[in-house]
C-alpha cells in the first residue's frame, strides 16, 4: 500500500470516530433519559415536579404565557412551565403544565428532555407536585394525542385536574400529547 493511501484510511477513520463521538455528544441528553436516573436536586424552596415512573425530575416556572414563543422557550430551557390563566397547585381547577420531549441538537439541556418519556404514563401512574403550599399528587386517567390547534384544554379550565403537555412524537412538534391526572 502507497503512503497515500494509508493517509487516506487513517482520515477516513479518524472522521468516522470524530461523527461517532459528535452524535454521542448530541443525542447524550435524550440517551441518559432513557438509562440514567435524574441526578437533580431541587432546592428545597424551589417548586417542583417529579414523576418516578419516567425519572423526571425538574423545577416549575409559574406563570408563562404559553401564546409567547419567546417567553415559554426561555422558561423550558430552566424546567417544566405552567401555563399562565390556569389554576396553581393547590387550588380547585385545571393546572396546565408543559415542557419539551426534545429539542434542537444545540439547546438540549437537562430540562429540554424532561418530558421525553411521557407517552410512558398510564392510568394510575402519579404525578407529583411540590410548592411551598406542600406536596400534591395526581393520579394519571388517561393521555391523548392532539393537533396543535386543538387549545381547547387550554381553555376550559372548570374541571380540578392536572395536564401535562408536550410534543408527540419525540424530536418533531406535529402533533401534542397530552396527560390528564386527577389529585389523590
Amino acid at each position: 500500500m502507497s503512503k497515500r493511501t494509508n493517509v487516506i484510511k487513517l482520515l477516513g477513520n479518524a472522521l468516522i470516530a470524530l461523527s461517532f463521538l459528535g452524535f454521542i455528544f448530541i443525542y447524550y441528553p435524550i440517551i441518559r433519559g432513557y438509562l440514567f436516573p435524574p441526578t437533580i436536586s431541587i432546592p428545597d424552596n424551589q417548586p417542583a415536579i417529579r414523576i418516578e415512573k419516567i425519572n423526571a425530575v425538574a423545577p416549575l416556572i409559574f406563570n408563562v404565557d404559553p401564546w409567547n414563543k419567546e417567553e415559554y422557550l426561555e422558561a423550558l430551557s430552566n424546567g417544566v412551565a405552567h401555563a399562565k390563566g390556569t389554576f396553581l397547585p393547590g387550588e380547585t381547577g385545571t393546572i396546565f403544565l408543559f415542557a419539551h420531549s426534545s429539542d434542537a441538537p444545540w439547546r438540549l439541556t437537562r430540562y429540554n428532555t424532561v418530558f421525553l418519556r411521557l407517552g410512558e404514563l398510564e392510568p394510575g401512574d402519579e404525578i407529583h407536585i411540590t410548592t411551598e403550599k406542600g406536596e400534591f399528587i395526581y393520579r394519571v386517567r388517561e393521555k391523548k394525542v392532539v393537533w396543535p390547534n386543538e387549545t381547547e384544554y387550554l381553555t376550559n379550565i372548570e374541571r380540578d385536574q392536572l395536564i401535562l403537555q408536550t410534543c408527540s412524537p419525540v424530536g418533531t412538534d406535529l402533533k401534542r400529547l397530552l396527560v390528564f391526572a386527577d389529585p389523590v
